[in-house]
């Protein structure tokens, strides 16, 4: 396992924190996209795919970004997230919307260590998890660290049931 080092907002909040983790290398194809075959590269270094936190940024009919940190690659459940945010129209957040309000772009976003204006939503499939991969804020980079590790960072953000299980 070589040690690589990378730097971010997000690791520079981990190391605030003293909070251990590990740099997972995602080979970017030649037009710079994180290869596809996420799945079997984590199970080659012993991760579980289920593991890994998206982050899915989405926009509300108020014109404020919400981002969903999801585990187990559930969908979010728009119904449920309308009702949790009191708003009746929530959308997905556009390609360049993404960089915009997070700073990070879209295949590096983290769902920590993000601008104060986010709301942040934990669905509680990432409890599920003993190590948690996360977005690193550096495209063709991941985080590995505990999952409780993540949830202490996630502090008083809401928790909750926020994606439909299953298709």
């Amino acid at each position: 396992m070589m040690n690589i080092s990378i730097t971010s907002p997000v690791t520079a909040l981990l190391q605030h924190q003293s909070i251990d983790f590990d740099v997972i290398e995602i080979p970017l194809t030649e037009d710079k996209k994180p290869v596809r075959n996420l799945q079997e590269l984590l199970l080659k270094q012993g991760i579980d795919p289920q593991s890994v936190v998206r982050s899915v940024l989405f926009k509300t009919g108020s014109d404020k970004f919400v981002l969903l940190a999801v585990a187990g690659g559930g969908r979010a459940d728009w119904g449920v997230l309308r009702n949790h945010l009191n708003e009746r129209k929530c959308r997905m957040a556009e390609f360049d919307e993404v960089s915009e309000a997070t700073g990070y772009v879209v295949g590096a976003v983290p769902p920590i260590a993000l601008p104060k204006e986010i709301k942040v939503l934990v669905d509680s499939s990432v409890k599920d998890y003993e190590t948690v991969v996360i977005g690193s804020g550096v495209l063709g980079f991941a985080l590995s660290l505990k999952g409780s590790d993540l949830l202490k960072l996630f502090g008083d953000a809401d928790q909750g049931v926020f994606v439909s299980r299953g298709q």
